[in-house]
């Protein structure tokens, strides 16, 4: 990729000669209402730090609407950070134009940058706005964090600056830069040229006092925000979020027109794009909603081309084994290395109404941890189509039994009571006391993929959850281990099962909360998630307790 793209001559003189010297007009008359949905997440009870993915329906007059385009540069110190800008300016190009089309005001904010642009007419528009000399202060600075961040730990570690290319290649990048005469710490001159500026309508600014008088003098009431880096500029610039929210602009994250600058070996050892996530997560938590690309352009959302992170939706409705916090522990610490996973919780005050399902119809791959929940007919229909779809399905402990009642049901809710039978191949009658210990063993007849040869018939640990009762499994499931107590039969605890929809399940009946201090247990599911979505890692319980020993020695610098 060229990152020296030729830069924009003109005389001062052709500029003013033009009539372009003047702020452009804010009356339009193509504007329309855009109607969005915004992504925030809610506490899901006060205290409990689990939080509801909740979608907001809204619609914007689009001359009441900003886009401000972030620091997307032509070149940066970090060669990968350039590439990913490389991937997604063409689509910040187009989402711009469709707005500028619709009758938003644009923004353009390559920080640093300004000198480049001192005779263009989109940076002379911007200054020609009077500064009210009411405009606050701190609106001149960068902002680290707002008071409703304060509650929070912040997600990734980004102390090392967050790049993440590789030391040769690294090296070799800041010799081209010095090469082509720039400083290979600070190589931006401009905004890339993959966005272009309308400079008879658009504005060229670095400065919240001007940007905040800008959107004030064309009456400005929403700001759409893309750009880069999100942990970095696209919050704590003079223009950013934080500085947005806290002097009432209401403002949202494009969240998938823009990047993070982390690197995966820091905390908390993720994907480079797990590692946007959590930052996107942050936001969405404790800034300000999001949006994406698509509910503008069409389509759907932009990806960028080394993401090939498959989507899990997590149901986690369940009293009984503190799921929520054991699965949530395991899914950050393990699922989101290679994956990209949403959690949706059961309602506080409605137990069986679970927050955000309409996640599953992005999802790739669903994990259960619900007991004993029937749903709203629309509810659970969302669930049967995701299946009858013959994507994967994982389910742990209580999923056997978990859109099933004993009792009466409640009015206005339905049940699927063949659930087991028919997404895992179980067979769940019940299960034996709690004063038993059961011990686990892999299959010694086992020939799937998932056991190794050499580790049929070993010996596990021992599980303090009871053993369920599930024999006979129904045809063409395969164990993986078996559970025994005293005086009985062993019993399987983890199989995997292809659906008549073709589909395929993997189901154990552990998930008790000693069961994930196993590393073999955490290896097992993980592997499991791996074979569900097609995908060849593979991970052995030496791997997932060096990677344990990471997470817990990588806590505490985060900042």
């Amino acid at each position: 990729m060229n990152c020296f793209l030729a830069l924009m001559s003109m005389h001062a003189g052709q500029w003013v000669e033009r009539g372009w010297a003047q702020a452009p007009s804010a009356s339009v008359s193509n504007v329309s209402d855009i109607p969005l949905q915004l992504a925030r997440q809610d506490e899901v009870d006060a205290g409990t730090g689990r939080f509801h993915r909740i979608s907001e329906s809204v619609s914007w007059k689009a001359d009441q609407v900003a886009v401000i385009v972030c620091d997307v540069w032509d070149s940066h110190h970090c060669l990968n950070a350039v590439r990913r800008v490389g991937e997604v300016a063409p689509r910040i190009d187009s989402f711009v134009a469709e707005m500028r089309r619709r009758g938003a005001t644009i923004i353009h904010a390559p920080s640093d940058c300004m000198p480049q642009y001192k005779v263009e007419p989109a940076r002379l528009h911007a200054q020609a706005i009077p500064i009210d000399p009411a405009t606050p202060d701190t609106l001149g600075k960068w902002c680290d964090r707002i008071p409703s961040e304060e509650q929070s730990l912040y997600p990734v570690d980004q102390s090392d600056g967050g790049e993440d290319d590789d030391l040769v290649e690294h090296a070799q990048w800041h010799e081209t830069l010095r090469d082509h005469g720039r400083n290979p710490k600070t190589p931006w001159l401009r905004q890339t040229e993959q966005i272009r500026v309308d400079q008879e309508q658009d504005f060229i600014s670095d400065s919240g006092k001007e940007i905040w008088n800008i959107l004030k003098s064309r009456n400005v009431k929403h700001v759409m925000l893309c750009g880069v880096h999100t942990n970095m500029c696209v919050l704590g610039r003079p223009f950013g979020l934080r500085q947005l929210k806290a002097h009432g602009i209401e403002a949202v994250l494009v969240r998938d027109l823009t990047d993070t600058m982390y690197n995966p070996q820091r905390w908390p050892f993720v994907s480079h794009f797990s590692g946007t996530d959590a930052v996107v997560q942050h936001i969405e938590r404790f800034v300000c909603s999001t949006m994406t690309s698509d509910q503008v352009l069409g389509g759907i959302p932009f990806r960028f081309s080394e993401d090939h992170r498959p989507h899990w939706a997590i149901l986690i409705a369940e009293d009984e084994y503190k799921t929520e916090e054991t699965l949530v522990r395991w899914a950050n610490e393990h699922l989101a290395k290679d994956f990209r996973f949403t959690i949706i919780y059961s309602d506080a005050k409605q137990p069986n109404r679970l927050i955000g399902l309409e996640a599953l119809a992005e999802a790739d791959a669903l994990l259960v941890s619900v007991r004993r929940r029937p749903l709203p007919a629309e509810d659970l229909e969302r669930i049967r189509s995701f299946v009858a779809a013959g994507k994967p399905v994982l389910g742990i402990r209580t999923a056997s039994h978990a859109f099933s009642l004993r009792d009466k049901l409640s009015p206005g809710l339905e049940q699927w009571p063949e659930f087991d039978s028919q997404v895992f191949g179980g067979n769940y009658t019940n299960h034996y006391g709690n004063e038993f210990v059961t011990t686990l063993e892999v299959d010694p007849k086992s020939d799937h993929e998932l056991v190794p040869s050499k580790a049929r018939g070993q010996k596990l640990f021992q599980s303090k959850g009871s053993l369920y009762r599930v024999t006979p499994l129904q045809p063409g499931t395969k164990v993986l281990w078996l559970g025994s107590i005293p005086d009985q039969p062993a019993e399987p605890v983890a199989w995997t099962f292809v659906r008549r929809d073709s589909g395929k399940s993997f189901y154990t009946s552990l998930g008790h909360a000693g069961d994930f201090e196993e590393d073999s247990f955490n290896a097992l599911l993980l592997n499991a998630a791996y074979w569900l979505t097609d995908l060849p890692n593979r991970v052995t319980p030496q791997d997932i307790g060096l990677q344990q020993f990471r997470h817990r020695s990588g806590q505490g610098k985060q900042r």
